[in-house]
């Protein structure tokens, strides 16, 4: 008997195990800095955290010094020459080979290099590994720069070995959703944007707005694995909330023909904090793109509602 007991307790907690499971969705946010990446299986590797680490390579008359995420310098008794900078556009992307990583740095000294790379002045490519240097390198160290070398005096090519953090979840690129048709304020790129992570009030819909409706767009050839959004609402009573558009029945976004979610909501209850919109949209084989839209329902818009009933 007291076997019996035992085995039903364990059901029982594997069942709830299960369902907290179920019902937790990780979300995909884009990080707080453009220092992050993309592998090529779609992982994100997000190096926030290393933005302006320094990691110098000991040449024989040249030292070169990376500023992760920021610049590539090299120093001489002559001085300082910029070999490039990571600005705002993520030159971040997967590589190839025993190169997991390639970062790309831009605009850097003019002085005989006017003419080149689209006149961008001096470049310079970091290929990052994630672990040690072929050479054995850097072994217990937090990385290192394992070799530098120059396609001409105007580019150089550098690469670096460090402990990668630990792959993140995996991204459905391409997939955006936004206020018009090429828009992409929610999800660009298959991750969520700042402010609709979760509930804002400066990114709040108005008490008086009865409807908004949203854009999907995705690569024709993954479309098919988009599924039907799943909407839930905190507090969940007093915001109605009827949803439609093709969106709404699971049909296929491209970026030529955008599916439509068409959200059309009326306060029943008066609240003094907003709504949470949480939407929900499965893909198969990927983290589910999940976002959170923020709606007022003030106390002036239930006394119109009950005023427009009558007694």
């Amino acid at each position: 008997m007291e076997s019996v007991k035992c085995n039903a307790r364990f059901i029982f907690i594997a069942v709830a195990v299960v369902l907290s499971q179920a019902l937790t969705v990780t979300s995909v946010v884009v990080p707080t800095s453009n220092c992050y990446a993309l592998d090529n299986s779609s992982r994100l590797f997000d190096f926030s955290g290393w933005v302006g680490a320094p990691f110098v390579y000991e040449g024989k008359d040249t030292d070169v010094v990376i500023r992760f995420c920021k610049d590539v310098e090299s120093r001489s008794q002559m001085g300082y020459v910029d070999f490039g900078r990571f600005d705002k556009f993520n030159h971040f992307v997967a590589g190839s080979g025993h190169v997991d990583l390639v970062q790309g740095f831009y605009n850097g000294d003019l002085l005989n290099c006017e003419n080149t790379f689209d006149k961008m002045g001096r470049t310079a490519q970091v290929n990052i590994i994630c672990g040690h240097c072929l050479n054995g390198q850097c072994k217990g160290q937090l990385g290192c720069i394992c070799n530098v070398s120059y396609e001409s005096t105007c580019r150089a090519i550098v690469e670096l070995a460090i402990p990668c953090e630990k792959p993140g979840p995996r991204v459905f690129q391409g997939f955006t959703v936004g206020f018009h048709p090429r828009s992409r304020e929610i999800v660009y790129n298959g991750m969520t944007q700042l402010g609709f992570e979760k509930s804002h009030h400066d990114f709040s819909f108005s008490t008086e707005q009865p409807h908004v409706t949203l854009y999907l767009t995705a690569i024709a050839s993954h479309s098919y694995r988009v599924q039907k959004p799943i909407i839930k609402v905190f507090p969940e009573n007093g915001l109605e909330i009827k949803l439609t558009g093709t969106g709404a029945t699971g049909n296929p976004p491209t970026t030529l023909s955008p599916s439509t979610l068409l959200l059309d909501w009326r306060c029943l209850k008066a609240h003094n904090t907003p709504y949470e919109v949480n939407i929900t949209i499965p893909v198969v084989g990927y983290e589910p793109i999940e976002f959170v839209l923020t709606k007022m329902c003030g106390e002036w818009k239930r006394a119109k509602l009950l005023t427009s009933r009558g007694p």
